[in-house]
C-alpha cells in the first residue's frame, strides 16, 4: 500500500509549464511565467511482469519552476547551468520499477517454472544524478546519469532521448525517441532471480546490462490561460533477455503506458 501511494504522489510528472520535450509527458507549447502547477489525471500501465496485468492509478500532478530548485513529478533538483540552448541539472529522481509478489500471477509464474513461494518482493529505488538538455531548432535532446543511492538493486541507469515538437494552432504534439542502458546489478535485480531464491528452488537467471529502446508520442493543448490538457503515450521494446526473465509474462517483448491529465497554473 505505501508503494502505491508513492506512485499516486509522484509518477505522473506534469509539464504544464512546457519546459521539456522529453519525458512521460508532452511540452515545448508556449512558455508562460506561473511557477506552480496543480491537477489530476490517470495513468494506465500495460505490465510486462508475470500475471500483473494492466494497472490504473488516478495521479494528482504537481509541478513547481523556480530560479534554483524544481519539482517536477518523480524529479526534484537543482539548475546547475541554464543557457539559451543547455542546460545542466542536479536531480533526485523516485524509481519505481520495484514490485510486489502478491500483485503477480501465480499460474503465471508457475508456467514460467517459478513457484512465487520461493520469490521477494523488488523494492523500488531513489536515483541521485545529473541530468543534461540540449535545444535548438532541430529538437531537444536530453542525457541522463542516475546511480541508486537507496540501494535498492545498487546499479545506475544511463538514458538518451529526443523529441521534436509539432505545432497545429494552440496544440502540441511531440513524437519521440530514445534509449536507457541499465547496469548488470539493476536488470539483475529488477529482471532477474536473486540469490535467496535461487538457494530455494528457483532456476538462476542473470539478464545482465541491458539497453531498452523506447519511443513515445506526447501531446498538450491549452484550455484557457491558466488550463492546460496533456498526455502521453509510450512503449519500451525489451530486449530478448527480459523477455527471457521467468519473471515477465510469456511472449511479451514491450510495455506500454498511457498518461493524460488536467493541470493549472498559479
Amino acid at each position: 500500500m505505501l508503494r502505491h501511494a508513492l506512485v499516486v504522489c509522484l509518477l505522473f510528472p506534469t509539464l504544464a509549464s512546457a519546459q521539456s520535450s522529453t519525458g512521460d509527458l508532452p511540452a515545448n507549447a508556449d512558455p508562460n511565467d506561473d511557477r506552480w502547477s496543480l491537477g489530476i489525471g490517470a495513468r494506465v500501465k500495460d505490465s510486462a511482469y508475470a500475471g500483473e496485468g494492466t494497472r490504473t492509478l488516478p495521479l494528482p500532478l504537481v509541478n513547481y519552476e523556480g530560479e534554483r530548485f524544481f519539482w517536477r513529478g518523480v524529479t526534484g533538483g537543482f539548475h546547475l547551468f541554464e543557457g539559451e540552448a543547455f542546460r545542466l541539472e542536479a536531480v533526485v529522481s523516485g524509481r519505481f520499477d520495484g514490485f510486489d509478489i502478491d500483485d503477480l500471477g501465480r499460474r503465471e509464474l508457475l508456467a514460467n517454472g517459478l513457484d512465487p513461494d520461493w520469490l521477494q518482493d523488488r523494492d523500488d529505488g531513489l536515483d541521485v544524478g545529473l541530468s543534461a538538455r540540449w535545444r535548438g531548432r532541430a529538437g531537444e535532446l536530453k542525457f541522463e546519469a542516475l546511480a541508486d543511492v537507496a540501494d535498492a538493486s545498487g546499479g545506475y541507469e544511463l538514458s538518451l532521448d529526443y523529441g521534436y515538437a509539432l505545432h497545429w494552432g494552440r496544440t502540441t504534439v511531440v513524437p519521440g525517441a530514445g534509449v536507457r542502458w541499465m547496469s548488470k546489478d539493476m536488470a539483475d535485480y529488477y529482471y532477474g532471480t536473486l540469490d535467496e531464491e535461487a538457494a530455494l528452488g528457483a532456476p538462476a537467471y542473470r539478464p545482465g546490462s541491458t539497453l531498452i529502446p523506447r519511443a513515445s508520442l506526447g501531446f498538450s493543448h491549452p484550455l484557457g490561460r491558466k488550463w492546460r490538457m496533456i498526455g502521453a503515450v509510450k512503449y519500451e521494446f525489451l530486449p530478448g533477455e527480459i523477455g527471457d526473465s521467468p519473471l515477465i509474462e510469456a511472449g511479451t517483448d514491450g510495455e506500454a503506458a498511457l498518461s493524460i491529465g488536467l493541470a493549472r497554473g498559479f
